[in-house]
């Protein structure tokens, strides 16, 4: 008599998904038939490992070292700060159960899938996973985040209309007493001429540093933008060690639109991010900027892909890293151009600065070209600090130490600069500021 083959995660998880299922232990039940999907799908996915070229230089052991095998229980003594001088609206998801005393749940643009009508339902069912297709039907962040899916948010502004205010979705990672799944879906829908800005920010309460990892956290985008529809979106994910963070952002833009996202990851035992965005129709724009500064031994990982399936379109990626210390960093980024995407416009930059000698970056832009009327570039840079510059400012009598700390900052602050929304930036700054250790220098410096 043979032993059974084990199960591998994905397996584990789409089981544990199957049993959630059958005991309706989701809320928006009318979801079920989208999980089962899903489920199946994910048991499919080949266990990320470095034979698995999306997973080639990214470990997966944060994952496999914890029994994730039950969801993240909800709580309701969190609260957050808003964004100063942003004047939004909130959605506080915690440990991937929405409170229902958020503000942004009283604007007529939102609403809560377990609390949508039959008309919003049947919404919901058409647009989920419309931003996901190809190769990306097999994609890990998606299959375990439907799989597993508890609720989520419908933003849905109508055609020439504008949301009053922006909107600030928190996904806060409490410490759990075991090992849990926190599932999130937020689904955001500008119709034509249509715009809006919403800010997502993953975060952890003060008490939690340093942990062990008790939660995977999955938190899931889509977009779909209508003719000339207009979106800026922040994804800043601000949390630290005590959670693994798999998820990611679709995109589908339609004719004349635009894009402008941001988005900046600090560091956390894992982060991967999965980015894809479609030119589904002409002259659509794509502005995609990041921003990662992992320190100690954190890990994070960002895939971008921008499918040219159309011609007249044009896109500006820009991603820049710092690591420090023993952490680690992946840039895989993407731009396919079709062969009927004529007059193709698209760049791709990746710079990259290490603080240490046992800092690692891998990095890999690529150009997928089949029409022959493109106007296309991209580039990839690997660097440590300018000795005879941080020399210069010494010389100027600013320490060593200050000197290293301005040009690291000098590094991604021309990002910062180009955001749109001044609040964020201003939000960023302090941050990012405190993770060179230095708060009070760069406010001193007035940057």
């Amino acid at each position: 008599m043979t032993e059974s083959t084990p199960l591998n995660f994905n397996q584990r998880t789409a089981q544990l998904a199957d049993s959630l299922i059958k005991e309706n232990a989701f809320a928006a039940n009318f979801l079920n038939d989208f999980r089962q999907q899903q489920s199946s799908l994910l048991a499919e996915i080949a266990e990320p490992n470095r034979k698995v070229e999306d997973w080639k230089y990214t470990s997966f052991q944060p994952v496999l070292k914890n029994d994730f095998n039950t969801l993240a229980t909800a709580s309701n003594n969190v609260s957050v700060n808003a964004i100063a001088e942003l004047n939004a609206a909130q959605i506080n998801i915690v440990n991937g159960h929405v409170q229902t005393d958020s503000s942004a749940l009283s604007m007529g643009e939102v609403v809560l899938f377990s609390q949508a009508n039959d008309a919003q339902q049947t919404i919901i069912l058409e647009q989920l996973d419309k931003t996901i297709s190809g190769a990306q039907k097999q994609n890990l962040s998606t299959a375990l985040n439907g799989s597993l899916l508890n609720d989520g948010v419908l933003i849905h502004v109508k055609a020439n209309q504008a949301l009053s205010q922006p909107i600030e979705v928190n996904y806060i990672s409490e410490a759990q007493s075991e090992a849990a799944i926190a599932a999130t879906r937020l689904l955001i829908i500008i119709e034509d001429n249509a715009k809006g800005t919403v800010v997502e920010r993953t975060i952890e309460p003060a008490d939690n540093a340093k942990k062990e990892i008790t939660q995977l956290a999955s938190q899931v985008t889509e977009i779909q933008l209508g003719e000339n529809a207009k979106i800026h979106h922040y994804r800043l994910q601000m949390n630290e060690h005590t959670s693994v963070n798999i998820g990611g952002v679709f995109v589908n833009q339609g004719k004349g639109s635009q894009l402008n996202t941001f988005n900046l990851a600090l560091g956390s035992d894992l982060i991967r991010n999965d980015i894809l965005v479609t030119h589904q129709d002409s002259l659509s724009h794509s502005e995609i900027a990041g921003v990662y500064v992992p320190n100690d031994n954190e890990v994070v990982d960002f895939h971008t892909c921008v499918e040219h399936a159309v011609p007249h379109c044009t896109t500006n990626e820009v991603f820049r890293g710092i690591m420090a210390d023993k952490s680690k960093a992946v840039f895989n980024g993407r731009i396919h151009i079709h062969k009927d995407a004529q007059k193709t416009h698209a760049e791709m930059s990746n710079k990259n600065l290490l603080l240490s000698n046992e800092a690692e970056i891998n990095t890999k832009p690529e150009l997928e070209i089949y029409a022959d009327d493109v106007a296309c570039a991209h580039g990839a840079t690997v660097a440590q600090l300018n000795e005879e510059a941080v020399y210069y400012l010494q010389s100027r009598g600013i320490t060593k130490t200050d000197a290293e700390i301005m040009m690291s900052f000098g590094f991604i602050n021309e990002l910062l600069e180009n955001l749109e929304d001044e609040a964020i930036t201003r939000l960023l700054r302090p941050v990012l500021a405190k993770r060179f250790g230095r708060e009070d220098f760069i406010t001193q410096l007035g940057l």
